[in-house]
């Protein structure tokens, strides 16, 4: 077959992956999706023992998700003969991503001082769960260690339940990110210098950035941020309040909407009473108001209340369940879902990029590959020859 191409956007370019598990697929994803020729280096089956590592089924929802648009060569990097055919796959990408330990790709001698003498132009970017040195540098990284270290389950839950943790991989996902916008940058500056480089993140870093608003108040004004449940920790109403048949989200912070929420529910005396006359009072009397407006929530289903508060210019919506969220007529027409079929003959659907370019879209073009799905293509590509391909594959190297 020939290459699998999503998009026009990053069309020119070639990546290797090397990544494993979520942070790097994710990563790995976003430039598959806009069209970058992403070649999935993996191992010949029994050679890794963690290489399937969460994964049930390579047709299972999350491998699909994370591997789509991809192309996969099997490739025993434990074999000279390995290492020296990706080494010979260098020669021409862009872009190789791994997520290895760190010391890893030294041993391997894929680190970025040896790939850049044979490409000057290639940019390596390494993600891993406390970065590429320091006292942690030998730690394995977890989503969930690092949501804890980060400080995620300490701001997550209910005051005085305990750390929880948040029902996705933030740590994972945030660490994926930010490598696919540091590879943005360096391949962008690569136009003006000529040159690659070496761009890491790491998930710890990735779940620090992600605290974002409650990182600052502490550096900056000294405030230890804690659980607060569903409220949020500056600013009053804003969070989850119950109403016939289920609850609601609301953010009415601020003094304009917090006079159009008064106004909406039709409640003038709140504006005039002094327990809720400032958004810190709102803080301070926080129980009190919730206790009042779930009392008038308490009078018309959630979808009521909804509509009413997004027509009166209110921030409200309701708490869906996966089914919901993907019934939801703006999510419908957002067009968040595409489909491809597997080799199988499966039907899978995917949650599209998020990111629209008018343009040069990205898409959804192929399922995730069968293990080494694309070798014979890929090495052919590189110049061997069949008989090359044969001998490779009886020596156990792809």
């Amino acid at each position: 077959m020939a290459r699998i191409q999503a998009g026009e956007a990053l069309a020119r370019f070639r990546v290797l992956d090397l990544s494993r598990v979520r942070a790097g697929p994710t990563c790995v994803r976003m430039l598959a999706d806009f069209g970058a020729d992403v070649i999935r280096v993996e191992p010949p089956p029994g050679v890794d023992a963690n290489d399937n590592m969460f994964v049930d089924s390579r047709e299972g929802g999350d491998f699909q998700n994370l591997n789509r648009n991809k192309r996969s060569l099997t490739l025993n990097l434990k074999r000279p003969e390995g290492l020296a055919l990706f080494k010979r796959l260098v020669k021409t990408a862009d872009v190789v991503v791994e997520n290895w330990r760190p010391d890893v790709k030294t041993r391997l001698g894929l680190d970025y001082e040896t790939l850049r003498m044979i490409n000057p132009r290639i940019v390596l970017a390494s993600i891993s769960g406390y970065g590429q040195d320091g006292p942690y540098v030998a730690r394995p990284g977890f989503d969930q260690v690092i949501q804890g270290m980060g400080g995620l389950m300490s701001v997550t839950g209910h005051p005085g339940q305990g750390p929880l943790r948040a029902g996705l991989a933030v740590a994972d996902s945030s660490a994926g990110l930010y490598a696919a916008l540091g590879i943005f940058a360096a391949l962008l500056e690569r136009e003006q210098s000529g040159q690659g480089q070496w761009v890491h993140t790491s998930l710890l870093h990735a779940q620090i950035a992600m605290m974002d608003f409650q990182a600052a108040r502490y550096l900056n004004d000294g405030v230890v941020p804690v659980q607060c449940g569903n409220d949020h920790p500056s600013a009053s109403p804003m969070g989850l309040y119950r109403a016939q048949g289920g609850s609601l989200n609301i953010g009415a912070a601020g003094g304009g909407n917090w006079r159009r929420l008064c106004e909406a529910l039709e409640r003038p005396q709140w504006l005039a009473d002094p327990r809720f006359a400032s958004d810190q009072l709102r803080i301070q009397n926080r129980a009190d108001l919730s206790r009042e407006i779930e009392e008038v929530f308490a009078t018309a289903p959630v979808q009521h209340w909804v509509d009413l508060l997004n027509q009166a210019g209110v921030p409200a919506g309701p708490v869906y369940t996966m089914p919901q969220v993907f019934d939801d007529p703006q999510v419908r027409h957002l067009q968040a879902t595409a489909q491809a079929t597997a080799n199988s003959g499966k039907v899978c659907t995917f949650v599209t990029q998020p990111v629209h370019l008018e343009r040069t879209p990205g898409s959804v073009q192929a399922a995730a590959p069968e293990c080494g799905e694309h070798t014979d293509e890929v090495l052919r590509e590189a110049g061997l020859g069949e008989q090359e391909i044969q001998q490779l594959r009886t020596a156990g190297v792809v």
